[in-house]
């Protein structure tokens, strides 16, 4: 609806909940794009560059022109770390917002850990102030090895400081974690030390995936080559061990993404003990649990 006012560089990516939102590219590609398990920006053309701010603005302001503009509720700052970007830049790009499109009432955006190394807290309030409503995490991991064998170029301590930065700047935090990522050897490792990761910074959102590779697993096999895939019940063996250690307080956790064998949802605390019944009800008797099918499972 909107391709002739913005130039959009494909494929685009945008988080499963984000589906409804106005995708706003104010960069291409990712600026750290060395995740083995990684496939979203490795084509050519989605090598990573800052888009000109100008053209930006410019395509706002070109959309606050058209009726369709009050149609426009949410905003999703494309592509892979849009925070990336200077301050000031981000502050220009939400005002516009503000300006053009003053239905809008939430703007989110990925966000790497590293990225928020140089922001400080109060720069994060203003963007807060500005509009900017959630930042998506790709945690991953928190367990260090799993994220050094698969390049992610964070720690736990990494993730964590950026997940307590967005946290006291007033920013809703969605954190990913990937189901599989340690394989076989450090299932356990992995999934012990990700419910550390989210009991430490208490997200207002917390999902997980299951870690899949539509071109195939060489590249990733390249960075970790004693990855062994965990079967199904590995999978959820894994997940009722990361579920059974989470502490939150008040969170809301999705594992329903194309990716997951088993759709899960609720409420954290209060739906962990039906979130883990359904997965021990899953492991015990897998022939009749409600599995998705192989065909139907995707990103």
């Amino acid at each position: 609806m909107f391709d002739t006012l913005i130039r959009y560089t494909e494929p685009v990516y945008r988080p499963p909940s984000e589906a409804q939102s106005l995708i706003l590219p104010v960069t291409d590609g990712c600026s750290w794009n060395r995740c083995a398990f990684c496939e979203m920006y490795t084509d050519p053309q989605k090598r990573f560059r800052a888009r000109e701010e100008a053209e930006t603005l410019a395509s706002l302001r070109h959309l606050g022109e058209i009726p369709a503009r009050t149609t426009i509720r949410r905003v999703f700052l494309a592509d892979g770390d849009a925070l990336v970007l200077p301050t000031r830049r981000l502050l220009a790009v939400l005002r516009a917002i503000r300006e053009h499109l003053p239905a809008v009432h939430r703007v989110s955006s990925y966000c790497l850990p590293r990225n928020l190394h140089k922001k400080s807290v109060a720069e994060l309030k203003e963007l807060a102030e500005a509009g900017l409503t959630l930042a998506y995490v790709g945690a991953e991991s928190g367990d260090d090895v799993v994220l050094e064998k698969v390049g992610k170029g964070e720690t736990f301590a990494s993730t964590e400081a950026a997940l307590v930065k967005l946290g006291e700047a007033g920013i809703r935090r969605s954190v990913m974690i990937l189901n599989g990522l340690g394989g076989k050897i450090l299932s356990a490792a992995h999934a012990r030390h990700s419910a550390d990761l989210a009991n430490a910074v208490q997200p207002e959102y917390l999902a997980t995936l299951v870690v899949s590779f539509p071109k195939g697993e060489q590249r990733f096999r390249a960075a970790f080559p004693d990855w062994e895939a965990l079967d199904i019940p590995g999978l959820l063996t894994e997940m009722e061990q990361f579920v059974r250690r989470l502490d939150l307080s008040q969170t809301v956790f999705r594992s329903d993404h194309a990716s997951n064998w088993l759709s899960l949802r609720g409420n954290l605390p209060q739906d962990k003990e039906k979130l883990l019944t359904q997965l021990r009800a899953a492991l015990a008797a897998p022939d009749s649990a409600p599995l998705r099918p192989a065909w139907a499972r995707g990103i």
